[in-house]
């Protein structure tokens, strides 16, 4: 396999075009990336933003360049000596009247071609949940167009027209006495779905008013006045609506009833079934021509836990994409899992390696006395277990109660089926709650055959857990258990199966609304560590773990990808490395806080349910400040300050939908919304409070700084094939989507870079991010030169000892060869306070590192300055660092 050195995430849309991908190319190059890693490039709904809603996986989107202008950008790649790796969508495409397939089932029902492509239950009608309202509260709204464009007859909404099944015609067209009429009848009444283009083509012929139909433009009027008096009728308008094989409803009623599985809670994402061989051959036609043609290196699955049965998906995908062609999996992995030895592929995304650096820059003493901190302004203490439980609570109960009741069905449908006693809709609904309540990771993988043996013990684990919580019934804990494991009667066992995958296809996405979307925006201590691959559990945070952590990472996904900043990522990287730097004066921002809120008291309002922002809202919305402020943003810049409020704004109401405590985005509450507007809108009015902020923050943002190096360096060195973010190569201080998705100033990225001669060191250089830059286009270029060293060699952690032992983070990655040495700092807000700016950053003496058999007696040379330096057994890190704040030391011969 052509494994990747680096990767670079570049976000097609937005203004982001193949066209002006080509131009970036030199740029990467540049840089140091071996890999080109594209979002979605296939066809999306129109506007689509992150192109995840894919219309026809089977066309690159013109509104990208089409294929010409990606043959464009491949050919430049290729030219730069760049691969190309595709970010894929299997699990789900755009339940969209753009979408061909979609609109095929929603016209011919059960009997369309592509009735089998997605996850439909067709024993009722197909849902389509795109109503402001009910039926019959928006019947005023509706009517029947004849659509000349589409060659159908259909149902409209404002801009949407359903089209109606062919054999609904006459219900429409009976009694209109025009020979247009008529001939749309005749065709109609003989169309089969396997014919579906040529039915189009002769109604849009019928419809199109030109010279050769026979049709004049007064007919064709004639047809549109009589389908509007037909419309005028709301019986005749139920009466057709009761004869399509779907359904209109509400948006707002989606989550209780839908008859098609989604994508989390969207419902403009409909779940595909590719676990069908023909769907996953009509859904990978293209992808596959162009991996088999060499114009694509790897493939990033997308949601790989929505899928059926992601093992087969991904063995099937591996049989056709050959054994060298790179693969990784977007997966979150729950504490201590990892990915299963028997899957096919490099390994994941990275969310974990985020999680897993916390360990290098958190401070345990001080993240407990800021928890104890938010504990105390809000006036009762953070019980994360119960919180979480809460939060998953909300999603069984409200936002997946659809998801429920398939499974609710399913289960009674089997029991009834076995002759077992009747088990209580409520019974049953208690224990199935309860296990997903209880599950500690996103799913289980069981498939026809039963549950991996991993899987039963991991199941038994949380049927134990339930039965001592004593909250749901033994018996039917008992009933699903075997439904789970696949211990039933032949007679049922498709049902059983259908249950397994379906509870499985329901625990990933449950679990990640819970914590993700909901539990990250609710409890707030330190909003670092609520990022996703992580949980804001309070547990013990040292090297020891890290080092730990990069070693069972060298043994389970070696080339996985590792990644600090991503487009699905809560914060940026440097942001959240700032605000780990607070666990190490939480005192001072606690203080801070309660100052704060003094000068802004004034802003906050009553209301009816209490005094809005509450104490721990004011909390999150100056810890979220911290993060995202430009460190040369001045109380001057009315400008600057006018941009970054706006941005702030986006995030606050997303934040305060996203905890669903107030207000949601099914339900909003404006008042609410709007009295914490207008107090942040205070905040960045409020020159008194901006200047005392600022001040404050001062030190932490250096911290944060070093920090941001510290984390790079160990992306780029520790075990995984490092990603740069589009952006964070600098300082990357965004906030959660649509924040993190803005794309960068490319331009003076590009000049930056070609710009520096040396290595910069100046106070401003560490804040604007050309240290940063220049870190990873030099160790980038090392990767290029050892690529074996860093994809199969060893890890060794190095442990520092004497006066400045713990502020130092050191590893070794070696082979029979050759040997690199990762020398940065941590925790130098409590030892450097004295000289918080990086720049200023002394005190190394006394400080040393043990070199082991293979690394000690060698001449090494650093990577940034070219200065050589021979290491005994001992390694002093003054004489290592010699000035600078970090070192990459490379053996010579």
């Amino acid at each position: 396999m052509a494994l990747p050195t680096s990767t670079y995430r570049l976000q097609f849309r937005n203004g982001m075009t193949f066209e002006r991908a080509v131009e970036l190319v030199p740029y990467l190059k540049t840089l140091g990336i071996s890999h080109l890693y594209a979002s979605p490039i296939f066809t999306a709904t129109s506007g689509s933003t992150h192109g995840y809603d894919v219309t026809d996986a089977n066309e690159i989107d013109p509104s990208l360049g089409g294929r010409e202008g990606f043959d464009k950008l491949s050919a430049a790649l290729r030219k730069a000596g760049l691969g190309l790796i595709l970010d894929i969508v299997p699990n789900h495409m755009a339940a969209s009247l753009e979408n061909p397939w979609w609109r095929d089932i929603i016209e011919w029902g059960e009997g369309s071609v592509h009735a089998g492509h997605f996850d439909v239950d067709w024993t009722r009608p197909l849902t389509l949940p795109f109503l402001g309202d009910d039926f019959d509260t928006v019947i005023s709204d509706l009517s029947i167009t004849a659509d000349a464009e589409a060659g159908c007859l259909a149902l409209a909404y404002y801009d949407s027209r359903y089209p109606l099944h062919p054999n609904t015609y006459a219900t429409v067209l009976e009694g209109i006495d025009l020979p247009i009429a008529k001939e749309i009848a005749a065709s109609a009444a003989k169309a089969m779905p396997q014919d579906a283009d040529a039915f189009h083509t002769a109604i849009r012929a019928a419809l199109s008013s030109g010279a050769d139909t026979g049709f004049s433009p007064t007919e064709t009027m004639a047809l549109a006045e009589a389908l509007e008096k037909f419309s005028n009728d709301p019986d005749n308008l139920r009466k057709l609506h009761q004869l399509q094989p779907w359904r209109l409803t509400s948006w707002r009623t989606a989550a209780n009833n839908l008859s098609y599985r989604r994508f989390f809670e969207i419902t403009g994402l409909a779940g595909l079934r590719v676990e069908d061989e023909a769907m996953f051959d009509d859904a990978h036609r293209l992808v596959l021509d162009l991996v088999r043609d060499g114009t694509v290196d790897g493939l990033r699955i997308d949601h790989v836990d929505g899928l059926a049965d992601p093992k087969s998906y991904l063995d099937r995908l591996r049989q056709k994409i050959g054994p060298d062609t790179y693969l990784v999996i977007e997966k979150i992995l729950g504490d201590g899992e990892t990915v299963a030895a028997d899957w096919p592929v490099a390994g994941t995304t990275g969310y974990e390696f985020i999680s897993e650096l916390t360990d290098v820059m958190i401070d345990n003493a001080g993240l407990k006395a800021l928890y104890h901190a938010y504990d105390r302004l809000r006036g009762r203490p953070t019980h994360i277990t119960s919180e979480l439980r809460d939060a998953k609570g909300l999603m069984f109960d409200v936002n997946f109660a659809g998801e429920v009741s398939t499974l609710l069905r399913l289960a009674t449908e089997i029991r009834e089926a076995g002759g077992g006693d009747t088990i209580s809709p409520a019974t049953m609904r208690t224990a199935l709650r309860e296990i997903l309540l209880t599950f500690p990771v996103y799913r289980t993988y069981g498939t026809a055959d039963g549950l991996p043996e991993a899987d039963r013990t991991l199941l038994s684990e949380v049927l134990e857990t339930v039965r001592e919580g004593k909250r749901a019934d033994a018996d039917t804990l008992a009933f699903i258990e075997r439904l789970i494991v696949g211990d039933v009667a032949k007679t049922v066992a498709d049902k059983a199966t259908d249950f397994r995958i379906r509870l499985q296809q329901l625990s990933g996405p449950l679990t990640a609304k819970s914590i993700e979307d909901t539990l990250f925006f609710r409890i707030n201590p330190l909003i670092a560590l609520n990022e996703v691959g992580s949980e804001p559990f309070v547990r013990d945070h040292d090297l020891k773990h890290f080092h730990a952590a990069m070693q069972a990472r060298l043994k389970a996904q070696p080339n996985g990808l590792s990644c600090s900043s991503t487009h699905d990522t809560k914060r940026g990287e440097d942001s959240r490395a700032r605000l780990l730097a607070l666990t190490e004066a939480p005192d001072v921002f606690a203080e801070a806080v309660n100052r704060w809120r003094g000068l802004n008291a004034a802003a906050i309002h009553s209301l009816p349910e209490g005094a809005a922002p509450e104490p721990a809202l004011e909390w999150m919305l100056y810890q979220s400040l911290a993060g995202v402020w430009p460190p040369e943003l001045t109380i001057k810049d009315a400008d600057g300050i006018e941009a970054l409020s706006k941005r702030f704004l986006t995030f606050v109401e997303k934040a305060l939908r996203e905890a669903k405590l107030h207000t949601n985005w099914g339900d909003p509450n404006e008042a609410y919304e709007k009295v914490v507007a207008d107090y942040v809108r205070a905040l960045f009015g409020n020159r008194l409070f901006l200047s005392d902020f600022i001040a404050t923050m001062q030190p932490f943002w250096w911290a944060g700084a070093v920090n941001g190096i510290t984390q790079t360096l160990i992306k780029l060195v520790a075990p995984g094939i490092p990603d740069i973010y589009q952006g964070s190569e600098t300082l990357d201080l965004s906030l959660v989507d649509p924040d993190n998705r803005r794309e960068p100033d490319f331009e003076r990225l590009a000049k930056q870079l070609s710009a520096a001669t040396h290595l910069p060191v100046t106070d401003e250089d560490w804040l604007n991010g050309a240290v940063k830059q220049q870190v990873i286009a030099r160790a980038l270029r090392l990767r290029q030169d050892k690529p074996m060293l860093f994809n199969e060699g060893g890890y060794i952690p190095l442990i520092g000892s004497g006066k400045r032992g713990r502020n130092v983070v050191s590893f070794a990655r070696t082979d029979d060869r050759d040997a690199v040495l990762l020398i940065a700092p941590r925790l130098v807000l409590g030892a450097f306070a004295e000289h918080p700016s990086p720049a200023a950053m002394d005190g190394w003496d006394e400080t040393t590192l043990t070199l082991q058999a293979g690394l000690c007696n060698r001449r090494y040379r650093d990577v940034f300055s070219g200065r050589i330096i021979t290491a005994g057994e001992k390694l002093a890190v003054a004489d290592a660092l010699a000035g600078q704040h970090f070192t990459l030391l490379v053996a010579e011969g």
